[in-house]
């Protein structure tokens, strides 16, 4: 069981996995998007196709006092597209606040070439929506 990470943004759509026993995430790539879900859709194709995946979660990018954005209401029908086309798979959602001020601070710690820093910071929250959303599955076990 893996389960997948996506930072579902206008221009990129990061994406990353994690290992078959859920311990930890990896960046995966980045998709452009090119102003298409047509093109994210058919990578994740791709990707769904290599991995046995039985979870996807999406970053749900709320307002910093929790309530819905725009871009969330994108991202909302994004994530009803991949109910419809991937109706097997248990597809859920998780707040996303600051992974990408998150990925930005880790780049700068690593001292990552501002021209690479577009290429990968879509990739790197993707990593950080899955991690945060591993974190939430433990405490959940922990608790029952």
């Amino acid at each position: 069981m893996r389960i997948l990470g996506i930072d579902y943004g206008d221009a990129r759509v990061g994406v990353a996995i994690t290992d078959e026993l859920n311990i930890t995430a990896q960046g995966l790539e980045t998709i452009q998007r090119n102003g298409s879900d047509k093109i994210v859709l058919r990578k994740l194709d791709e990707i769904l196709e290599k991995y046995k995946v039985d979870i996807i979660v999406v970053g749900m990018p709320l307002n910093m006092n929790g309530t819905m954005s725009d871009r969330a209401e994108i991202t909302e029908k994004f994530v009803h597209k991949l109910k419809c086309k991937y109706n097997q798979i248990k597809i859920d959602t998780i707040d996303e606040r600051l992974t990408t001020v998150e990925a930005h601070r880790t780049m700068n710690f690593l001292d990552i070439n501002k021209n690479k820093k577009k290429n990968i910071v879509d990739t790197i929250s993707a990593v950080y929506i899955l991690e945060t959303y591993l974190n939430r599955l433990k405490n959940t076990l922990k608790n029952n």
